[in-house]
């Protein structure tokens, strides 16, 4: 008979051969996970259908898969373009016209993606004042924010069509209701049409729009809005800004190829009308990438044009060098 003594010994021979392969693979206990790069990103406004990839992509845990802790955060006073540059919040949305004041200005921004590929705003008005073109803006009051950039932009555009920015009346709105300001205060304003468009098509309110794209020979087409990161960050962690990017493409990928199941997510996280979202998501999901080779993509032509038509019309106090303005660098390859 054999002893316990003597059993214990092949007993033995195999529970050491085990931790010895344990241990060659790696031990037997998992390694802990990775901890999350935890990152900010700013809107420009309200969740819209122009952040829908963003909603998309956190919404299907695409950030995490990436090692991001996505925190979305609202506007601040202080300006996106300022609190990405101080490195307040790792990204942002902006656009190129903020982007290129504030490079001008030294602070140290860049575009890394054009959300949506060509201008969707333009000047609206109730269908029942009659203003279908530039000129038929003439001793008619525009009601804005009061920005040197709408007067530039209305100059460029009135005189396109052979008018006179001089018979325009500019009154101080702010960023206030279309619907409330082309009643009491003023004849038009300007809009973008994803948002503002499709609620009047809601409403059953007919309006005319002046498209800045019609007219890019005189006003040059430039991205509006754009995801925003800071030069320190590209410079000391390039690998975050892929990783976000990747995860951000492939949420307006999907909002491209499924806007009825983008729109579906965006109002899980947007206090708007659901119908408003939908029909807008409908609209826009067809102009995110439009004629670019990808969604993101952005065309150094683009920005050379609209950075010099700024610094001509003295919307910046020096001219700022494009190419640095932006990259395609992070975009997903393909």
């Amino acid at each position: 008979m054999r002893t316990q003594k003597t059993m214990w010994k092949p007993l033995a021979f195999c529970m050491l051969a085990v931790l010895a392969a344990l241990f060659l693979v790696g031990g037997c206990a998992p390694a802990a996970p990775k901890p999350l790069d935890k990152v900010v990103l700013m809107l420009d406004w309200v969740p819209n259908t122009n952040h829908t990839g963003i909603y998309v992509a956190l919404d299907k845990g695409w950030y995490r898969e990436k090692g991001i802790e996505l925190e979305i955060i609202q506007p601040s006073k202080t300006g996106v373009e300022q609190v990405v540059g101080a490195g307040q919040a790792h990204f942002g949305i902006s656009f190129s016209e903020w982007l290129t004041s504030a490079r001008a200005q030294g602070v140290p921004i860049v575009s890394i993606a054009a959300i949506i590929q060509h201008n969707t705003s333009g000047f609206a008005s109730p269908a029942e004042k009659g203003l279908k073109r530039p000129k038929d803006l003439e001793g008619h009051r525009y009601g804005g924010g009061g920005l040197d950039i709408e007067r530039a932009m209305l100059k460029a555009l009135m005189a396109c069509d052979g008018g006179d920015v001089e018979k325009l009346e500019f009154v101080n709105t702010g960023y206030a209701d279309f619907f409330v300001v082309t009643q009491r205060d003023a004849d038009f304003t300007w809009i973008y049409y994803a948002w503002t468009g499709i609620e009047a098509e809601l409403r059953g309110v007919p309006i005319n729009v002046i498209w800045l794209r019609d007219y890019a020979q005189c006003v040059p087409d430039y991205y509006t809005p754009i995801i925003i990161t800071s030069e320190q960050l590209i410079q000391q962690n390039p690998d975050l800004v892929r990783r976000f990017m990747e995860a951000t493409a492939r949420g307006y990928e999907f909002a491209i190829a499924n806007p009825s199941e983008a729109a579906e997510i965006l109002i899980k996280y947007a206090d708007a009308n659901p119908e408003l979202i939908r029909r807008s998501q409908e609209w826009l999901s067809k102009h995110y990438v439009e004629d670019a080779p990808q969604w993101g993509y952005q065309d150094p032509a683009v920005w050379e044009r609209f950075t010099s038509w700024m610094a001509e019309n003295n919307l910046i106090a020096q001219p700022i060098d494009a190419s640095k303005a932006f990259t395609n660098e992070f975009l997903p390859k393909k």
